[in-house]
């Protein structure tokens, strides 16, 4: 035997003796990571949304739609495909399972690919307990790696990790019959490609023709991928998507989960900031209640101001605002003392709130020249000030051309 020759690859244990501690899994596969790339370079993505469908409930058709909300351009990364990997391979070629650990490991390798740092949609991951935990042990040892280097310059490659489970639902009955129709259309795709020699032959899956497989393949989602993912509901941000109904509405319900929550998704620090400034969707959400409140107090507390602001709107600034009503925007300066008040200011702004127009007050000062001292040519001057208040409100729609 040559001693120089590269000695004879282990053989993999079979899968009956396969290690199921995920601690132990998990640790083993990040000194691998460490010891190949350095600690500093394992940058996950800053967001990861762990996606799980039942069978026919349309992952492939919105993945692309979940991308473009979450500006994740990156393709997602389905596991089944990487099981299909030359790793992958390699390893069954001796004889060997792809089991938890090599799973675990080939996920954190793709995720570590400099393509998904921004974000990436996982497909197909986790779907054993010992999965669940290896992915709870990412995201703690992601927090640690950051409270570790949060005052190295590096730590601001090492964002503050998100992880979302979207789970897509249809129940058992819709998912057989959606598996069986994509069988119908494949057959009837293939059929035509064969016929003209144009296009590319679709899938066929066993599933999608036989009603007692596609009644099982939907039973191992629920009793595999859809408890793994539930079971991580109290960890990480958890999105149920009923997806039964038509795509507009399934895809308005995926947007209305993953719109921004900057308590959620923020660096600590940078939340504690900010975060006594309140949110817009808080204060719209009472606009419109506290609008009346004050608009009815202006009337029994401060009549007399209120029918005085009425007066002036009516005769001073709705004949302008006519004038400009197809550009659906005015400009209007005044003079007039009562707006020195600061709460007939207020009542202004709040009066056209009410009527559909936004409105915005500037002030504005003139030098008006009042005095001249003959002898030594001193100009006094008194301060005047002018109100310039922006109107815009819907224009008129005139048809062209």
């Amino acid at each position: 035997m040559n001693p120089a020759a590269d000695p004879e690859p282990k053989p993999i244990p079979p899968a009956d003796l396969e290690v199921k501690d995920a601690q132990l899994i998990f640790n083993s596969v990040w000194k691998e990571l460490e010891f190949e790339k350095g600690k500093l370079n394992l940058r996950f993505p800053t967001e990861l949304i762990l996606l799980g469908g039942a069978p026919g409930a349309g992952k492939g058709t919105n993945t692309d739609f979940i991308r473009q909300v979450r500006d994740i351009t990156a393709k997602p990364i389905v596991v089944s495909e990487l099981l299909n990997s030359p790793e992958a391979k390699a390893i069954k070629a001796q004889g060997g399972m792809v089991g938890d650990r090599e799973v675990v490991s080939l996920v954190l390798r793709k995720l570590l690919e400099p393509e998904f740092q921004n974000g990436a949609i996982l497909d197909g991951f986790p779907r054993t307990k010992v999965q669940v935990e290896c992915l709870k042990a990412l995201y703690d040892r992601m927090k640690s790696l950051r409270r570790e280097l949060i005052d190295n310059p590096n730590v601001e490659h090492m964002k503050p990790p998100v992880f979302h489970i979207m789970v897509l639902f249809v129940d058992e009955s819709e998912s057989v019959k959606r598996q069986l129709s994509r069988g119908r259309q494949v057959i009837a795709h293939n059929e035509e490609v064969a016929r003209s020699g144009i296009g590319e032959l679709w899938e066929e899956r066993d599933t999608d023709f036989n009603e007692a497989l596609a009644r099982n393949r939907y039973r191992v989602f629920k009793e595999k991928t859809y408890d793994a993912l539930v079971s991580l509901k109290q960890i990480f941000h958890f999105h149920f998507i009923n997806a039964q109904a038509d795509l507009v509405v399934v895809q308005e319900n995926i947007l209305n989960e993953l719109e921004y929550q900057s308590s959620l998704e923020l660096d600590p620090r940078t939340f504690h900031a900010i975060g006594d400034i309140p949110l817009a969707s808080d204060i719209v959400q009472h606009a419109r209640r506290d609008l009346v409140r004050r608009l009815d107090t202006y009337e029994y507390d401060h009549g007399e101001i209120f029918h005085a602001v009425v007066e002036l709107i009516e005769a001073k600034l709705v004949p302008i605002i006519l004038r400009h009503a197809i550009s659906g925007r005015a400009t209007i300066s005044s003079e007039d003392e009562i707006l020195d008040n600061p709460l007939a200011l207020q009542m202004l702004i709040d009066i056209f709130s009410e009527r559909g127009y936004h409105a915005m007050i500037d002030v504005r000062r003139r030098a008006i020249p009042e005095q001249v001292d003959l002898q030594t040519g001193t100009i006094t001057c008194c301060q005047k000030k002018v109100y310039r208040i922006a109107l815009y409100f819907k224009g008129s729609e005139i048809r062209r051309g």
